[in-house]
């Protein structure tokens, strides 16, 4: 597994939330990012990137988050990537469900962009510690 964060691809509808997100990661956080609208895009064009990291969504039109996330992992080419999953719906039960589900953990919405990609690396460090 790579130890080092460098790309990131990043799946959310709202283009405001997009657009914030994508002013913390690249230019805050100097990563590289590729931003899909839908888990199917994502799920399509996904591994031609080859991230280091998916930032998920959970609430999405079509395919929600967890089944994204389902879809990724069947992919052998994303199979391993850790995904960290971005969502308002952060009550400790729901949290439990998506680190049941294999998410190294969740970023809660609305998110700070001043602090979006501090926090991102704190879980990438953690779980590569």
């Amino acid at each position: 597994m790579n130890n080092s964060l460098n790309t990131i691809l990043y799946v959310e509808d709202s283009p405001f939330v997009r657009a914030a997100a994508q002013l913390a990661l690249e230019t805050v956080g100097g990563f590289t990012l590729k931003m899909f609208e839908s888990g199917e895009e994502a799920v399509q064009a996904g591994s031609a990137f080859k991230p280091d990291l998916i930032l998920l969504d959970v609430m999405l039109p079509g395919m929600d988050g967890p089944s994204t996330f389902a879809a990724l992992r069947k992919d052998p080419l994303m199979e391993d990537t850790p995904v960290i999953f971005m969502t308002g719906k952060v009550q400790p039960s729901d949290i439990q469900y998506y680190r049941d589900l294999g998410a190294l953990d969740v970023i809660a919405k609305p998110f700070d962009p001043m602090t979006l990609a501090e926090q991102v690396l704190s879980i990438w460090t953690r779980a590569h510690s």
